[in-house]
């Protein structure tokens, strides 16, 4: 349905990578699928509010500086503009050159601040 190209780890740990590849409009139609499919598992039938979900990107250690602007002002921006709550690890992944990126939101707002995030890193390669 989004045209992109997506690979789920095997594994039965509670966290499974899962790769996104494809056309920028297609990696961000399924991340957008993917975002309300964890909001609508994670809301198990729940009333009307709307239930938080938790993304972990894993961003290039090279290009996180960029992310987070100087003295913060970069990630402030997208936090503001996006109502998403974004963490950048300050350490380094295991046996890697990754630090994860955390995003957590109503699926609108992830996404929003998925497209912020990935305008950052394709203007700095």
């Amino acid at each position: 349905q989004s045209s992109a190209r997506i690979t789920i780890s095997e594994g039965s740990c509670p966290e499974r990578i899962t790769t996104i590849t494809g056309s920028t409009d297609a990696v961000f139609r399924a991340v957008s699928m993917i975002a309300f499919k964890l909001e609508e598992v994670g809301s198990d039938g729940a009333a009307a509010g709307r239930v938080p979900v938790t993304l972990r990107l894993v961003i290039p250690a090279s290009q996180c500086g960029s992310l987070i602007g100087k003295a913060g002002a970069k990630i402030r921006e997208i936090r503001e503009s996006t109502g998403a709550q974004v963490q950048v690890a300050g350490d380094l992944l295991p046996n890697s050159t990754e630090r994860a990126v955390t995003v957590s939101g109503v699926p609108d707002t992830i996404i929003q601040c998925v497209r912020q995030i990935c305008a950052v890193i394709l203007e700095v390669p």
